[in-house]
């Protein structure tokens, strides 16, 4: 597990801000704690992740939470389950949030916005 663990933060700490130039680990959005790995079947795990935005009203938290699905959906190298939420008590509205990066309708339909999609590439892709 903790392989999958460091393995879970490696892919997500290089995300880019929507907005800022910094990833979400210097932004401290994303710390070492967030990451939660559960084995809940041979060979296969559960994979949580809450991350913290960096004000109560952040407006992009429900990408930045698109952007971690995405990227640990095509960056982790073992079957998971994949479970993301806001850190208790910091958004104002964590729980509509919470469904809505949980929902794989909702996500699937967010990522058929061409708008979107590119500032979700734009946050996952690597830099060079």
């Amino acid at each position: 597990v903790v392989g999958h663990l460091s393995s879970a933060l490696d892919i997500i700490r290089t995300i880019r801000d929507p907005e800022k130039p910094n990833t979400l680990e210097e932004l401290e959005v994303v710390t070492e704690s967030c990451v939660e790995v559960q084995e809940i079947g041979e060979d296969e795990y559960l994979v949580i992740i809450r991350f913290t935005p960096t004000v109560p009203h952040c407006s992009l938290a429900t990408l930045i939470g698109l952007c971690l699905r995405i990227k640990l959906q095509r960056c982790l190298p073992f079957r998971h389950k994949l479970e993301i939420y806001i850190s208790e008590g910091t958004h104002s509205t964590e729980e509509d949030i919470n469904k809505q990066i949980n929902d794989k309708e909702r996500v699937a339909a967010a990522m058929e916005n061409p708008n979107l999609r590119e500032i979700v590439e734009q946050c996952v892709t690597e830099p060079d």
